[in-house]
């Protein structure tokens, strides 16, 4: 178990002095809000290194530690093929996505499309021109497979570059991936009827106070989150699972009520759950069954409560506190970054209801309810355009009642530390950004005023605003 022993009074005397700024204040004035280095309340982890993100907060004690140790085992496990990998998939385990609760490097980067050994650190999610599945893949092309099975195909990413000027003159670069799938397993699919689109791993920081925010504040930010004279204007991802219909907040598209962890064994690992009973893609199954003799498919793979404890260990790890909040450099920034208008859509406070959070079997986590947080999110969908060099970030792949060029704001809560953890600066859904810089640049739509705030300002000043992100 990971050390729990850190001085949280440094930050309660801020948490208590914290600013609750209106987020929809007078366009006209920029008040810079203070007190947000306690990042997420009683959750917040003084750590700056490797296991920032990977480390449970202080007060994960007793059976919870225990469950929390169970859980950090299971996600990080490698999973092998008389464990019910397969028999095709994406990933071996969840770690082997999202390295020390991060993002692993993008294989997209790494090796110019799949991986060759094990994993691809990325999901490739295909459909129809008119948004149906592939009955013979569904929705995730699954690249990897065990010994004797054949993968369902390979992506393949040809980057294309284009150069641009900042108005002070001082030049950028964005890459836009272009993607194609080759060694289709059974019917190769035309380009023509083809959509493809592609995620790299989210970070899993602050899982645990996302599931647990009001959900009501979210929809009270989508009725004043009204903002014409910028072009804003965010709006709820609405979502049925499981029976209920409810606000959707986990995902790139907020597509999720929860977070997924069955889903995840099932579709990345093909790993069968109780509510995911059945092998992924049975139609592969049956085509290499010659090669499969002696593979036991009647049981499941994996126990509700051993999920129930991955599910724990990812609400209960801690978000880094902010750093370097007092340098010149950051709190210019940091004023740019609400000049700029990003606060917006960032929003930077959100609260947590009292009763905290649930677990996927019914276990409750108090500890997380009643918290003042600090995502800079307000995990609403919004439009991100479709100019920029031609295709913007519209990925023409609906999810719920998000359409293809509507995503969910990020959180940015540890983003600066992304380059410690996993030793990349690989940004957006499928890592095209490869700085922070690249990232807002690939900004549009709602986001176009915004960007071409940033977009003017001087080099200092863009510096600064940088320097802001990697103190979050």
């Amino acid at each position: 178990m990971k050390s729990s022993l850190y001085i949280y009074i440094i930050g309660l005397s801020s948490l208590l002095l914290a600013c609750e700024a209106d987020d929809k204040m007078d366009m006209d004035t920029v008040v810079v809000p203070n007190g947000y280095a306690l990042s997420a309340g009683t959750s917040t982890v003084f750590l700056n290194s490797s296991i920032a993100y990977d480390t449970e907060a202080s007060w994960v004690t007793g059976q919870y530690a225990s469950r929390f140790t169970n859980g950090d085992g299971l996600y990080d496990d490698v999973k092998t093929q008389s464990e019910g990998l397969g028999p095709v998939y994406a990933g071996y385990s969840c770690g082997s996505c999202h390295r020390n609760a991060g993002r692993t490097r993008p294989a997209l980067w790494e090796n110019g499309g799949s991986g060759n050994y094990g994993f691809s650190s990325m999901l490739i999610y295909i459909t129809r021109r008119n948004g149906a599945f592939f009955r013979d893949y569904g929705r995730v092309l699954h690249d990897q497979a065990i010994y004797g099975v054949e993968p369902e195909g390979k992506l393949k990413v040809d980057l294309k570059y284009q150069q641009f000027t900042f108005p002070d003159g001082e030049p950028y670069e964005l890459c836009y991936p272009e993607y194609t799938i080759t060694e289709w397993y059974k019917d190769s699919i035309p380009a023509e009827d083809l959509f493809c689109t592609v995620r790299i791993p989210l970070r899993h920081v602050g899982m645990g106070q996302m599931m647990a925010i009001d959900r009501t504040e979210i929809e009270r930010l989508a009725a004043q989150s009204n903002y014409p004279e910028y072009g804003i204007s965010g709006r709820v991802n609405y979502i049925t699972e499981k029976g209920v219909t409810g606000v959707g907040l986990s995902g790139n598209k907020a597509q999720h009520l929860d977070l997924t962890v069955e889903l995840g064994f099932s579709s990345d690992m093909g790993l069968t759950n109780s509510r995911y009973p059945e092998e992924i893609c049975e139609g592969q199954i049956q085509v290499n069954q010659g090669s499969m003799m002696g593979l036991s498919y009647d049981q499941l793979d994996v126990s509700t409560e051993d999920m129930e404890d991955v599910d724990l260990y990812m609400q209960c790890l801690g978000v880094p506190a902010r750093r370097n909040v007092n340098d010149p450099q950051v709190q210019l920034g940091e004023q740019k970054f609400y000049e700029a208008k990003c606060h917006l859509c960032h929003v930077t406070t959100l609260h947590t209801r009292p009763g905290g959070s649930t677990l996927l079997n019914g276990t409750q986590l108090p500890w997380l309810g009643g918290q003042t947080i600090h995502p800079y999110s307000d995990f609403l969908l919004h439009d991100m355009g479709s100019e920029i060099m031609g295709v913007g970030l519209n990925d023409n792949y609906t999810s719920g009642m998000a359409q293809g060029n509507e995503w969910r704001t990020t959180p940015l809560w540890g983003i600066g530390l992304q380059e410690k953890v996993n030793g990349h600066t690989y940004f957006l859904h499928d890592g095209r950004a490869r700085n922070l810089t690249e990232a807002i640049m690939w900004h549009g739509g709602e986001a176009e005023a915004s960007k071409n705030l940033f977009k003017h300002m001087t080099k200092e000043e863009r510096d600064a605003v940088i320097a802001f992100l990697n103190s979050l």
